[in-house]
């Protein structure tokens, strides 16, 4: 069996700060270990498997313990304050191509519906959800949004390219613009384009009924190389969460995975 799912030591210096502490007077047994809790999500997350199912010869707690640790740092905000900082140590070492973003959706199957899901289009009209992706000329994950499988790209186009915050990690303010926004036909629109100029960003998107723009292709493939790896995750090719904020939080915590493989120098990157 593969070991991808198993927590690195540095990565958990980082995230213990941040989760929130247990109640010093809290009723019942003595709670499983926040690492163990953390090491049964991410087998869950790897896997795919029901919570139900997560075996308790692992060590981790019943799946039911592991997700109610998640929920109650879903409600903190944990995943995606480590998602931040880890984009501003990649900032902080170059790793941020802040030339290029690229924007697509992605539809996955919502197995138990819930809010966020839709008839989708490409399932013959069985409930569904639409991953919306902004990464930048490196693959790497800036902003996911999740929303029902029948909601068009540009629905949410402005969400995503508004919807992050700034990236630290270099002198000066922090950054979030890109000099230049790739996209497909779906995101083709007048007001979208001038929206994009507005906030300093060149869209680069071909108009329907028109040949697409030469080359484009071969710059906007890193946001499917970015689905590739958020959808390795089989918890996430297939929505089995009702609850969208416990699904957006799952994929928060994918995206810092991915962001934590990049190779670089983890340890210089300490005071970031």
């Amino acid at each position: 069996m593969s070991k991808a799912w198993v927590m690195n030591d540095r990565l958990w210096e980082l995230i213990e700060p941040l989760l929130p502490p247990w109640p010093a007077k809290a009723p019942g047994p003595r709670p499983v270990p926040d690492r163990l809790c953390l090491q049964g999500i991410l087998f869950v997350l790897h896997t795919g498997i029901g919570w139900e199912d997560l075996p308790q010869e692992l060590g981790f707690g019943s799946g039911m313990t592991c997700w109610r640790r998640l929920l109650r740092w879903t409600e903190a905000g944990v995943f995606d304050q480590v998602h931040q900082i880890l984009l501003a140590r990649l900032n902080a070492a170059n790793r941020i191509d802040w030339t290029r973003a690229a924007m697509d959706g992605s539809h996955v199957n919502a197995k138990k519906g819930g809010a966020g899901t839709g008839p989708s289009p490409v399932n013959r009209g069985k409930p569904g959800s639409k991953h919306h992706l902004i990464c930048d000329g490196n693959s790497t994950p800036i902003y996911v949004l999740t929303s029902g499988a029948n909601v068009p790209d540009i629905g949410r186009a402005l969400d995503l390219l508004d919807g992050y915050p700034p990236i630290a990690g270099l002198r000066g303010r922090p950054r979030r613009r890109f000099t230049a926004l790739l996209a497909d036909k779906a995101y083709s629109s007048e007001a979208f384009r001038q929206a994009c100029r507005d906030r300093g960003t060149e869209p680069i998107i071909p108009k329907p009924k028109t040949r697409g723009i030469k080359g484009l292709g071969k710059l906007r493939y890193v946001v499917e190389q970015t689905f590739a790896l958020l959808h390795q995750f089989r918890r996430l090719a297939v929505r089995w969460e009702r609850r969208l904020h416990i699904h957006d939080d799952l994929v928060s915590l994918v995206c810092a995975l991915i962001c934590w493989r990049r190779p670089i120098n983890w340890n210089e990157q300490r005071s970031c």
